[in-house]
Order: C-alpha cells, then structure tokens, then sequence
C-alpha cells in the first residue's frame, strides 16, 4: 500500500540549529533515504522549498486569485515528503517516526487512494 509521509518543521525551531547541527540532521535524512531505497520501500521523496516561494491559487465565481505564500497561516509548514510503499499503516508509521523532522515537527502519514485505472479511447 503506498502512503504520504507529509513533513512539517517548525522553520523556527530548525532555524536556530548551528552548522554542525544542520550537517547532523542532513547526514540523517540522507541515511534514513539510503535505508528506505535499499528496503525498496521508497517511491519518491523530495524536499520543498521554503514557504517564502510559495503561492496560493483560490479560484471563485470563475475567477483565479493568487496570493504569496502558504494557504494557512502556522507554526509548521510543509517541508518535504516521501511516497513509500509498504505493506500496511504500521510500517508506514515506523517509518514517519524514523524521519529527522519527527523530532522537531510532525509527520503526517496519509494513505494513497487507489483510483481504478480509467479506460483509453
């Protein structure tokens, strides 16, 4: 079963970390993503820009609006992800709580709704 391990970080917590805590937390994310390849669990998994670079599109009465920065105003934001397949919730909470971030943030584990194959033409 394939789940979405959402990673939310407090930019404030992680951006009083010294240089040599960075690397740490860098080293361990890198090792947590060699871990997960080799097990063949990993699907995909990249990290986010900050939410300085983000927009917001809203659409209403068939109008587009945009907006700098994220939809909602909080603590945490969203900082990366990891599509891992596995074969139950369990693991995939093993796994969330393996990544670096679950210290100082949350991860959010969210299943992939499985959507019947649509036919071709």
């Amino acid at each position: 079963m394939r789940y979405l391990l959402l990673i939310a970080t407090n930019p404030e917590a992680t951006g009083d970390l010294t240089e040599e805590q960075q690397r740490q937390m860098f080293a361990e994310y890198d090792e947590f993503t060699q871990k997960i390849r080799a097990s063949g669990e990993l699907v995909y998994g990249e990290p986010l820009e900050g939410v300085a670079t983000a927009t917001t599109v809203r659409v209403r009465d068939g109008k587009r609006t945009s907006t700098d920065g994220p939809f909602a105003e909080t603590k945490e934001v969203l900082a990366g992800y990891y599509l891992v397949d596995v074969p139950d919730l369990d693991r995939a909470l093993e796994l969330a709580a393996m990544i670096p971030d679950a210290k100082h943030g949350g991860v959010e584990v969210r299943p992939i709704l499985e959507m019947p194959e649509m036919p071709t033409s």
